[in-house]
């Protein structure tokens, strides 16, 4: 040991203290290169998330990023992106390096989203629960949601601009969403039912709370009738309160499909205002019975043209007799007239009713 030592350090032996120094050099050159290189493995987590990997969770909130994180874990059963600033989602957004992931839950709410592009959930097919609540829809593509088979949850509260709203029916329409249970579509100023097929869907629940809906169609009340699994939330809605409400009306009285029917409220015709739905008399939406007045209405008022053109020709046919007998009033008026006058001078005239006596 002493010899080895003596050597590591003899001037006699500079090649070998040489040596030995470059194996040290290279030795941390290469500890370092592992400790500081973006190695990527199955365990390693998205830049700004916090990953859970025995409940699966992967959550990245707030931050700059334009887009979905390209390194998720192939473990991730729960995806949470919420804050950020992904204004499109693209063509297989979620793929990892062209795999497909095992995630079951993903929520995109408060994320700016303004455009979903053909295929964009590509890559998932395991997803159940799609929540895009709260962002900024403009653009939606007919195959938006194309690739999702065993999605049963799909929530869009408070997403869908005006614009998309035509766009929002035709992405719903795919063959894809064949197993959705549960639809939510609360406050984005829907007028209808922006469902093609009510039957064509799985549903169970349909939440169309705090719209823009003045009525539910004929045609939709009568799937409604068929489809008695369904569960349709329609309060804050400004409901017409007129015939046209007829057939909806009769559903809400003799079905228990729409849990919340207490808290729908009239906000049209004005003297109906705030009067709960269910509690509008059969008369108030009954098609035939505002016929019926709008037609006596008519009739009242032909009658009473009838008569008046009626009266017009009596008078006119007799206009000569109505002129002398105007004149014989006339002239029977001037004779009183002339009594009273002279009764009125004698009256006031002493010597005139001397005379008289």
């Amino acid at each position: 040991m002493r010899e080895n030592m003596w050597i590591f350090y003899s001037a006699d032996n500079p090649k070998c203290i040489f040596s030995i120094w470059n194996q040290w050099c290279l030795y941390y050159a290469a500890l370092a290169c592992l400790l500081f290189s973006p190695v990527r493995t199955d365990d390693a987590c998205p830049s700004f998330c916090i990953c859970a990997r025995d409940s699966g969770t992967v959550t990245c909130r707030d931050g700059d990023d334009t887009k979905v994180p390209g390194d998720i874990p192939e473990w991730t059963s729960t995806l949470i992106l919420k804050g950020r600033n992904i204004s499109t989602l693209q063509r297989g957004a979620f793929m990892s390096n062209g795999t497909e992931l095992e995630m079951t839950t993903l929520s995109l709410s408060y994320n700016g989203i303004q455009v979903i592009e053909p295929y964009a959930f590509l890559g998932l097919p395991r997803l159940h629960l799609l929540d895009l609540s709260h962002n900024q829809l403009e653009s939606i593509s007919a195959r938006a949601f194309h690739g999702l088979p065993e999605l049963r949850s799909l929530y869009l509260n408070y997403s869908i601009l005006p614009s998309a709203t035509e766009q929002l029916s035709n992405a719903l329409s795919t063959q894809s969403l064949r197993n959705l249970h549960r639809l939510e579509l609360a406050g984005n100023r829907l007028k209808s039912i922006p469902l093609m097929r009510l039957d064509m869907y799985n549903l169970h629940a349909l939440v169309l709370i705090n719209n823009s809906i003045e009525s539910i169609g004929g045609d939709d009340v009568t799937i409604l009738y068929q489809e008695r699994r369904i569960r349709v939330y329609l309060s804050l809605n400004p409901f017409r309160c007129n015939c046209e409400l007829e057939a909806f009306y009769y559903w809400l009285k003799n079905s228990s499909q729409c849990p919340d029917a207490g808290r729908l409220l009239c906000n049209e015709p004005e003297a109906k205002r705030g009067v709960p739905v269910e509690k509008l008399r059969q008369e108030d939406v009954d098609c035939m019975n505002e016929n019926l007045e709008a037609v006596s209405y008519v009739f009242l008022g032909i009658v009473l043209a009838l008569i008046g053109v009626v009266f017009l020709m009596v008078l006119y046919l007799n206009r000569g007799g109505i002129k002398r007998w105007l004149n014989n009033i006339r002239e029977a008026c001037r004779d009183q007239m002339e009594v009273y006058h002279y009764r009125y001078e004698q009256d006031s005239d002493p010597r005139l009713a001397n005379v008289a006596v």
